[in-house]
C-alpha cells in the first residue's frame, strides 16, 4: 500500500511539473499582439506598459482597458494550441510560428495561423473541413502540447 501511494505520488508530481509549450515569439504569446482585441475583430500590437502574466506566460494589450478585461477572465483570451498555427497542429502535428495579423474567433475562442512567402493556413483552415481539422487539432495537441 505504502508503495501504491508512493508511486501514485510521483505521477501526480510528474504531471504538475509538465507545462504547455506556448508560442512566445518576442518573449510574448501572439507575438505581442493583443489577445483581447482579437476578440473585436482587430489585430493590433500590445504596448509593453499593459502587460501581463498567466500561467507562466505574459502577454502585452493596446490599453488598460483590454488589460483590465485579460485579468478578469484570461481563460477566455488564451490562444488555442498554445498560440502555435491552428492548421500545422491539425495537418501536421506540428509547431508552427504564427503570422499575428491572421487569426479567426470561432466558437469564442482564438484560433492563429502561419501566414507567410505565399501560403496562408487561414484560407487552407476555412476551405477544408473545419470541423474536422478541429477534432484533429485537439488530439494532435494532447499529445504535443509539453514537447518542446
Amino acid at each position: 500500500m505504502k508503495s501504491l501511494i508512493i508511486l501514485l505520488t510521483i505521477s501526480i508530481s510528474s504531471l504538475a511539473a509538465q507545462t504547455i509549450d506556448y508560442n512566445v515569439k518576442k518573449g510574448y504569446i501572439a507575438n505581442g499582439y493583443d489577445v483581447v482585441a482579437y476578440f473585436e475583430n482587430n489585430a493590433i500590437e500590445g504596448n509593453k506598459k499593459f502587460t501581463a502574466g498567466f500561467e507562466g506566460v505574459k502577454y502585452k494589450f493596446s490599453s488598460q482597458k483590454n488589460l483590465f478585461i485579460f485579468k478578469h477572465n484570461p481563460e477566455k483570451y488564451i490562444p488555442q494550441y498554445g498560440g502555435y498555427c491552428a492548421y500545422a497542429i491539425a495537418v501536421k502535428s506540428d509547431k508552427v510560428s504564427i503570422n499575428p495579423k491572421t487569426f479567426e474567433i470561432r466558437d469564442g475562442k482564438l484560433y492563429l495561423f502561419y501566414n507567410a512567402w505565399g501560403t496562408n493556413t487561414l484560407k487552407a483552415w476555412q476551405k477544408e473541413n473545419t470541423a474536422a481539422l478541429l477534432n484533429k487539432a485537439d488530439k494532435n495537441w494532447e499529445a504535443i502540447k509539453t514537447k518542446k
